[in-house]
């Protein structure tokens, strides 16, 4: 069987633009000599729909694209995932479904099992899940359908519900159709490639596997359909972070096969181009599908603002992406020449606007309040957010988003100014550590000096006050980074990470700086999401608590 693999971006809540797009590509399915076309899942509405799913008109909308694209089913069937009702009477009032349509009709609806309630995955709050299982035939080929981890069988026993394929096997399919929407993060492919073998040689069947690219917030969908043999080879495979389509034909090759090498999963993959792709794709979709396409940001000179500059310049195109100069009476020579060569190198407007004025205002005006009182952190802190009035101001004169730049060990430890140097409208790398931030730069600089040296050697300072540097405050940013990492990634406690050697004393400190700013980080802007565990929506700490692991 000719079967075409459409790997999209669709637009959240978008019918029209969703609907058009998938409609087009079942033409061009038809016309390539498809006989089936695989959508992902929830193509209708985009994923995740969250709690527009709670509105009668949206359902409504729904199901009129599932006739529209019904309709355009001749000579060509379809697989496209969207919400359907439940009409049992019994549980939550939707099924996430796979929608199978042939003749201008729906022929048949395969709904979701395995509903995932964990990390940014939500769908038990709107879905129920399905417990009755059945192959689809067509044109004399039995298809088992399943959607996205109605595949993920590593053997654990589900929490509510039986796996799908121990029960569609049992009625002898001929190949595997699962329908996804996985987000990224930096091993999820991986990932993905070994379930999908695991299950073709468990199953002893070829699969073929869709998944979303693009961004919807925080979420980064990298697409990398495939399709797999049998033995677990890929036999096709789609392009990452981008839209693509290809046609396979599944025949007898694709049975009997050689089973594939095992795929050993690493810990964290070393590949930082990877994340600098997701990165770029997700200030893309961020601005273009809220119909911006400017940006605006505080250059300082250092290393993160930088990075975020040259990530959006080549989101949105180096004319569209504003840096401003903030200087202060502590801010460096160099900072503010390095911040103007990095604009110069990409091509990129920049001003400077000296905060000196304005916070000798603030102070005159706090004075017969702060007295004689000595400088500390309410004046650092009074920079930060002259800065970001400044800032705010430029993006609401001029229709520019303001990107937040600061970078996940910043924020999971609290160095950083609330309503200061954490506003935004997005922030590019509040899930990349700061070590990982060099490796970005160094990624950038692969070719060319983009990133001044200067900026990328020079010791990390807020220069807030004389001679301030990060290592003031914080630990060394290689033991921090792998502190955290095992925190807040690997959920290691505090007496896990003494038995992997750190000092009790270092684990105490980072611990409570870490849970004691949670109220900071509920307040930050939309973080784009590439680690497994980023801070947001799929980390859900409680503000108020003593618990320092």
């Amino acid at each position: 069987m000719k079967i075409a693999l459409a790997q999209l971006n669709y637009i959240t809540g978008d019918f029209s633009g969703n609907v058009t797009k998938i409609i087009e590509v079942v033409r061009k399915s038809r016309d390539s000599g498809a006989e089936l076309v695989v959508f992902a899942e929830l193509a209708i509405t985009g994923y995740p729909p969250r709690d527009f799913l709670e509105f009668e008109d949206f359902i409504l909308k729904s199901e009129d694209a599932v006739k529209q694209i019904a309709a355009e089913c001749k000579g060509i069937a379809a697989i496209v995932g969207g919400p359907s009702r439940n009409l049992t009477g019994r549980g939550k009032p939707l099924f996430n479904t796979a929608w199978f349509l042939s003749d201008g009709v729906v022929k048949h609806l395969t709904h979701k099992s395995l509903l995932p309630n964990y990390d940014v995955f939500d769908e038990y709050r709107y879905f129920e899940p399905a417990n009755e299982y059945q192959i689809i035939t067509f044109k004399g080929v039995k298809l088992a359908v399943t959607i996205c981890e109605d595949i993920w069988n590593t053997g654990e026993i589900p929490l509510y519900n039986r796996f799908p394929m121990d029960e569609l096997v049992l009625q002898h399919p001929d190949l595997v159709i699962n329908i996804a929407a996985s987000p990224f993060n930096y091993h999820q492919a991986l990932i993905r490639k070994q379930v999908l073998r695991e299950n073709a040689l468990k199953y002893k069947l070829p699969v073929v596997y869709v998944n979303h690219v693009g961004a919807q917030t925080e979420l980064i969908f990298d697409g990398g359909s495939m399709a797999c043999d049998d033995g677990g080879n890929v036999k096709e495979a789609l392009a990452f972070f981008d839209e693509d389509f290809r046609v396979v034909d599944v025949d007898k090759s694709w049975t009997g096969a050689v089973p594939a090498s095992e795929i050993v999963i690493p810990e964290k993959v070393d590949d930082i181009g990877v994340v600098h792709d997701a990165l770029v794709l997700g200030i893309r979709d961020y601005f273009g599908k809220l119909g911006f396409n400017k940006a605006i940001l505080g250059l300082s000179g250092g290393i993160d603002s930088a990075v975020t500059m040259v990530l959006a310049a080549e989101a949105l195109g180096h004319e569209n992406v504003r840096g401003i100069l903030l200087p202060s009476e502590f801010s460096s020579g160099h900072s503010i020449d390095d911040a103007r060569q990095l604009a110069i190198n990409l091509g990129s407007p920049y001003d400077q606007i000296s905060i000196a004025e304005a916070y000798k205002s603030f102070e005159r005006s706090l004075h017969p309040f702060f007295k004689d009182l000595p400088f500390g952190l309410a004046e650092e802190n009074l920079q930060a957010r002259t800065r970001a009035v400044i800032l705010m101001a430029m993006s609401n004169k001029f229709g520019y988003i303001l990107l937040n730049t600061s970078n996940k060990s910043e924020a999971a430890v609290g160095y950083g100014t609330l309503y200061g140097d954490m506003c935004g409208g997005l922030s590019v790398l509040g899930d990349v550590y700061k070590t990982e931030v060099y490796q970005l730069a160094a990624y950038i600089n692969r070719e060319r000096e983009i990133i001044p040296e200067n900026s990328i050697t020079k010791p990390p300072s807020a220069e807030l006050r004389p001679g301030q540097k990060d290592s003031d405050s914080l630990p060394d940013y290689e033991l921090l980074d792998r502190l955290l990492y095992q925190y807040i990634e690997k959920r290691k406690g505090p007496r896990e990470l003494e038995e992997m050697g750190f000092e009790s004393a270092l684990v105490a400190r980072v611990l409570r700086m870490v849970n004691t700013n949670e109220w900071k980080r509920y307040q930050t802007p939309p973080i784009l999401r590439v680690s497994p565990k980023a801070f947001g929506m799929g980390r859900r700490m409680p503000i108020v608590g003593k618990y320092l692991g």
